[in-house]
């Protein structure tokens, strides 16, 4: 199924037919090529995980210590488990290499200790990597492998902003050369609320007018055209996230948790993963 653009208020009814949003029972190669060319808005898969096992890896969350990003950074509260590597840039987009190889391989061990079963980020690779007819390899810096697959609990929504690897490092980060990224969410609890709203439209310099916190104001997407997605349980979702997104609040109670990472498409034609 596909679902329509969302117009932008008071702008002539005027849209990108290709900037849609379409559902699928499974993502496919071809889903994850129309992504990375700019022909799709996202693909949402519903069901990729059944409730059963929504409700299990939920339940086993407890046995994984969260933290909350620095506030003076990211206003409103969210708490993660695992690193990110956009939260170890340093001023000229270098790496603060020390402190998130420590924070990986804490992760790591945790996960590990953790024994979440079944495991929601292993099942994601391994479909993906099928669909696209490869399996899915992290990201390496010197030989390295990047951590992918953190957890994040967002009850009270998140800034207008964009990801983009090659910006945020661009001098390059990875042993691969990444020519497209993909963001990926595996919904397991959601409260009413909590929608993800991407924008056509990537960042540009003017848009530094808007600039609040580590995102945008309104105004840097204001007259866009826009899609809008609400999260379920179980649903995998694909976007390209260089598109402006911001994350809604919680409209009442519960819980918004979702596993996340990013696939990069190589210019070697294989998928990488990060987080």
């Amino acid at each position: 199924m596909v679902t329509a653009p969302t117009a932008p208020t008071g702008a002539p009814a005027l849209s990108d037919p290709l900037f849609t949003v379409t559902e699928a029972p499974a993502f496919t190669g071809g889903h994850l090529a129309r992504l990375a060319a700019g022909t799709l808005a996202a693909v949402r898969v519903p069901g990729f995980l059944d409730p059963a096992t929504c409700r299990a890896v939920t339940g086993a969350l407890d046995r994984l210590h969260t933290a909350p990003y620095d506030p003076g950074r990211v206003p409103t509260p969210v708490l993660r488990f695992g690193p990110a590597l956009n939260d170890h840039r340093l001023p000229g987009g270098v790496l603060d290499a020390d402190r998130y190889w420590a924070e990986a391989d804490a992760a790591r061990a945790e996960w590990n200790r953790a024994g979440i079963r079944p495991d929601p980020v292993a099942i994601a690779l391994a479909r993906l990597g099928a669909a696209w007819g490869a399996a899915v390899a992290p990201a390496t810096v010197d030989g390295r492998a990047t951590f992918g697959g953190t957890l994040r609990e967002i009850n009270a929504g998140l800034l207008t902003h964009y990801d983009d690897i090659n910006r945020e490092f661009p001098g390059g980060l990875f042993d691969q050369r990444v020519i497209a990224q993909l963001a990926f969410n595996l919904y397991v609890s959601v409260a009413d609320g909590g929608a993800t709203t991407v924008w056509r439209h990537r960042w540009e310099p003017a848009d530094e007018r808007h600039r609040d916190a580590y995102g945008y104001g309104p105004g840097a997407v204001e007259g866009h055209q826009r899609v809008e997605l609400p999260p379920h349980v179980g649903d995998g979702l694909l976007f390209d996230p260089a598109h402006f997104h911001a994350v809604a609040p919680n409209r009442g109670p519960g819980r918004r948790v979702a596993f996340a990472f990013f696939l990069g498409l190589t210019t070697c034609g294989r998928l990488v993963v990060w987080s």
